[in-house]
């Protein structure tokens, strides 16, 4: 069976759950901590980083890569990436975009909301990992959030940066929607659009997810009143649209361990 390290909460591990549950790949997850996925992610073979997908060709370490192991796996009908050349190129440009710019600016801009929420953060963050990571991220509070502060290279006043960045490819999604184009690129839902939607799931924090994620309604109203604002933003819309016609439970879904 194909082996996927996570962090639960992830939107690049979502992005990754997302395709392979939407081919019918069956998997084992195995969700950790911040911190020790690093370890998890280096026994299985891969770098620092995660998600790692452990399949019987090697091991890959990268989200995008996972994605288009997948895809070529799919049937021709479902697959996210088209035949031709030069469109797939234009498709791997858009989502390496959204990658490098909406994926890390999203995940800092939620991490410095959700760390001063301790209990809530920790409700959902340690869904289904080792019951000894749970203990430990619980204990060592502090030295997780300044782990993450680290490894995210968080410092005073960066969310008002990742907030511009957030809404400037919220805006450039929006235009390319404006002519009335159904999907990112083509009539299809493809991979910019799974990326796209995993990735915009930091701040619009869908109720469909691969796992349970806190509402606005739980939230402090700062950070709620960001998710709302990304919610009614037209991509944001889009993406929560994307999530609940595409994001259905699985056939074959994951066996956590």
């Amino acid at each position: 069976m194909l082996r996927l390290v996570t962090i639960p909460i992830s939107h690049y591990c979502e992005k990754a759950r997302w395709a392979l549950e939407r081919a019918g790949m069956e998997y084992r997850e195995e969700p950790h901590v911040q911190g020790v996925h690093r370890l998890a992610a280096r026994r299985a073979g891969g770098g620092t980083t995660v998600p790692v997908l452990v399949t019987p060709d090697g091991v890959i370490g990268d989200s995008a890569e996972i994605l288009a192991w997948v895809d070529e796996r799919t049937p021709a009908e479902r697959r996210l990436f088209g035949d031709d050349p030069r469109e797939r190129g234009e498709v791997e440009r858009l989502c390496r975009r959204l990658d490098e710019e909406l994926g890390p600016s999203g995940r800092r801009l939620m991490y410095v909301h959700m760390l001063d929420q301790r209990e809530l953060t920790l409700s959902f963050n340690n869904q289904g990992v080792p019951a000894w990571e749970d203990r430990a991220i619980r204990w060592g509070w502090p030295l997780a959030v300044r782990f993450v502060g680290h490894a995210l290279e968080i410092r005073p006043g960066i969310e008002a940066q990742d907030e511009a960045t957030v809404w400037r490819e919220f805006d450039f999604v929006a235009g390319l929607l404006a002519d009335g184009r159904p999907h990112l690129c083509g009539e299809r839902f493809g991979a910019a659009d799974l990326t796209f939607a995993a990735l915009s799931a930091a701040v619009v924090v869908p109720p469909i997810y691969g796992v349970s994620l806190p509402q606005p309604d739980v939230m402090a109203p700062p950070t709620a009143a960001l998710v709302e604002r990304a919610r009614e933003h037209p991509a944001g819309r889009y993406a929560l649209g994307l999530f609940a016609e595409h994001r259905r439970a699985p056939a074959v879904g994951p066996v956590v361990v």
